[in-house]
């Protein structure tokens, strides 16, 4: 009988290099949790080139501002979907990924989402990068999160010191990559973050 290795082996295809020791593999859906985690999409948003979609729900209370948004990034660059209902938040990030028209989706959610929709996107992802660039799909969740099935989970909080725009970032799931966690600065407007090991 044929037996199956339990390591598990880095997915092999193009990333998205953020730093040395992060990429985040193309056509594949991430998590994001944490007080920072919008400041993570901003700074994704900033190492990629073409339209962000931004899906967030149209009853929430904290939407992007602008002002927030220039200091990693072009705001004209964002398309804003704010859909009515809960269940259309997972339905508006699966057809954008499967659509392969903008290198990155962010779904600003209420909470974690199951297995099923996760997967769904997964393949959607899979999908649009047949048709396009291989999109990234981010996924915001409150608290700590728990996706299940993102292909990497990161944890993102505000570490302020005096003058100093810092945060501690955490890369707590990650396929073949342990735990590892980084203090990340902002040196200047659009400069992306300088990550040093903690």
């Amino acid at each position: 009988m044929p037996t199956r290795s339990l390591n598990r082996k880095p997915r092999a295809g193009p990333a998205l290099a953020l730093h040395a020791d992060i990429a985040l593999p193309l056509a594949r859906v991430h998590e994001v949790c944490g007080p920072a985690r919008r400041t993570f999409a901003m700074w994704l948003a900033g190492q990629t080139r073409g339209p962000v979609l931004w899906i967030s729900p149209l009853w929430g209370a904290d939407q992007p501002n602008p002002d927030g948004i220039c200091a990693f990034s072009d705001p004209a660059r964002f398309i804003f979907v704010t859909p009515r209902r809960a269940e259309d938040l997972l339905w508006c990030t699966e057809e954008a990924l499967r659509a392969g028209a903008v290198p990155l989706v962010v779904a600003d959610l209420p909470g974690a989402p199951t297995l099923t929709p996760v997967r769904r996107m997964h393949l959607a992802a899979e999908t649009g990068a047949t048709l396009g660039p291989p999109p990234i799909g981010l996924l915001l969740t409150p608290g700590d999160g728990g996706a299940q099935g993102a292909e990497t989970r990161w944890h993102m909080a505000p570490k302020h010191a005096g003058e100093k725009r810092q945060w501690r970032l955490e890369r707590r799931r990650a396929r073949a990559l342990p735990p590892q966690a980084w203090t990340a600065t902002q040196t200047r407007a659009r400069a992306g973050l300088e990550l040093v090991r903690v």
